[in-house]
């Protein structure tokens, strides 16, 4: 695969990524960050039109060649993979391009602004024999790990509906609505969270105080077993809140991003119906459990450190990421038929 090679601190030899990083935006240096901290990898080349960007990029890695056109990056071939934190509409052009070079690539999140180019990057990428990843970033906290784990022993019983709300002031993005902005992080969690299958979606939201691009929305996904996903999501917050509700048939959970130290909490709560005719809904039997709260210990490694780490691990080991361009398709697929729901007045779009 081109790798380089260098002694580690063991005196065994490391082999080493050579990543080449397009955008020094936002998201940008948070990436290059944990590039430079991260082993096996190596950040050779940063690529960023605007010369500000490049300036404070060659400060902050000093050993970084920088460069104003992405394509020198694609084009370089020392560069074995390459990293895309760049504005939504560019991130087909620029993975595909990387992508039919041989390199492998991790994009921002979401993959793509369509099911059709998110299709056709995993086509491309399986077709090159190369790694291609999204940055699901929230998939990698500690917090959305441990309920998957939670999941996985059925601890929580059997799913029943998850609730989120992640709102705040701003960032208003130029090129998409805060569906495509918020929504992406949320709905990646629970695809990584729920096995069951998606069947529909239905979105509602406005653009307010001028905007061009929605600011706030409601989306509903549905699924061929019954459970409920709902988000909302909204740029015109006075407080930044990320909390997420999960009910299980056996224990009920919380997940809020914003506390310090217990962002989960686990109730032995619940609600038991008996039914004791069919026929005479009066009749049904209401119970209600409730018992303790515990919150688990949590894994506290940066997530976007665990993002790196799991690029350049799928790399060398030839397997599909965590986060692969299948879950980048299923996430872009929710938000593809949230936008089309937005625009036919929150009509149920059915995938």
């Amino acid at each position: 695969m081109g790798y380089s090679e260098e002694p580690h601190i063991s005196g065994e030899i490391l082999q080493v990524i050579d990543v080449g990083l397009i955008g020094y935006g936002y998201w940008g240096p948070n990436l290059a960050r944990n590039i430079a901290e991260s082993e096996g990898v190596r950040l050779t080349v940063i690529a960023d039109g605007r010369p500000e960007r490049r300036d404070l990029a060659s400060r902050r890695h000093p050993g970084t060649t920088t460069c104003a056109d992405a394509a020198e990056v694609i084009a370089d071939a020392a560069v074995q993979a390459v990293i895309i934190a760049t504005p939504l509409k560019t991130h087909h052009p620029l993975a595909k391009a990387a992508l039919e070079a041989g390199k492998h690539v991790l994009v921002e999140k979401p993959l793509a602004a369509s099911y059709a180019e998110a299709s056709e990057l995993a086509e491309i990428a399986a077709r090159r024999g190369v790694c291609l990843m999204v940055d699901h970033t929230f998939v990698y906290t500690g917090a959305v790990r441990k309920i998957r784990a939670l999941v996985e022993t059925k601890e929580l019983g059997d799913l029943l509906y998850l609730d989120s709300v992640r709102v705040n002031l701003g960032l208003f993005q130029q090129d998409s609505n805060v569906v495509w902005d918020l929504a992406a992080h949320d709905l990646a969690v629970m695809d990584h969270l729920v096995d069951a299958r998606p069947v529909a979606v239905s979105a509602d939201g406005t653009a307010l105080a001028g905007y061009e691009h929605e600011n706030i929305a409601y989306i509903t996904v549905h699924f061929d077993n019954g459970f409920l996903g709902h988000f909302h999501v909204n740029w015109l917050a006075p407080v930044k809140v990320r909390t997420m509700l999960i009910g299980g048939s056996q224990r009920m959970l919380v997940y809020d991003d914003m506390e310090p130290s217990e962002k989960v909490r686990v109730y032995d709560k619940g609600v038991d119906f008996d039914l004791k005719d069919e026929r005479a809904r009066e009749q049904i039997l209401v119970s209600y459990r409730t018992g303790d709260m515990y919150a688990p210990k949590l894994e506290r490694r940066e997530a976007l450190a665990s993002v790196v780490r799991e690029f350049a691990d799928a790399i060398e080991e030839r397997r599909a990421p965590l986060t692969d361009g299948a879950a980048g398709i299923r996430v872009v697929q929710l938000l593809e038929a949230a936008e089309r729901s937005l625009r036919a007045e929150g009509r149920r779009v059915r995938l």
